[in-house]
């Protein structure tokens, strides 16, 4: 199923989704409301093999831990995903079993060249 993890609140987020012009094919799946569970994100973890590519580093609440742990590996970024939404990268675009993660301008090209190919 094609699905959108996002954050109403984000600005960037619904640029984003605008701008693809979603159609009703797709799942919005908005995280603070709805948080990320662990089934989501083990099957989000099958797509990347990795909790860290999914994982927003400019979090504020990161910067916080980072005072604390100057270390984190992939369970630790797993347990903190699961424990608050900001700690998930956003959007995620998942369209046809493809991940798209992230607001960088090039990822947002692929995620819509992607989808205008389909």
């Amino acid at each position: 199923m094609n699905t959108v993890y996002y954050l109403n609140s984000c600005n960037t987020c619904m640029k984003i989704i605008k701008e693809l012009n979603l159609d009703d094919s797709f799942k919005l799946k908005e995280i603070k409301n709805n948080p990320i569970n662990s089934l989501e994100l083990n099957y989000l973890y099958n797509k990347t093999e990795s909790y860290e590519a999914l994982f927003n580093k400019r979090a504020v609440l990161f910067r916080e831990k980072k005072k604390i742990q100057n270390h984190f590996n992939e369970q630790d970024y797993k347990k903190l995903i699961l424990e608050h939404y900001t700690f998930l990268k956003r959007p995620i675009l998942i369209i046809k079993n493809k991940i798209f993660i992230g607001n960088s301008k090039l990822v947002i090209a692929e995620a819509n060249k992607f989808l205008n190919v389909q």
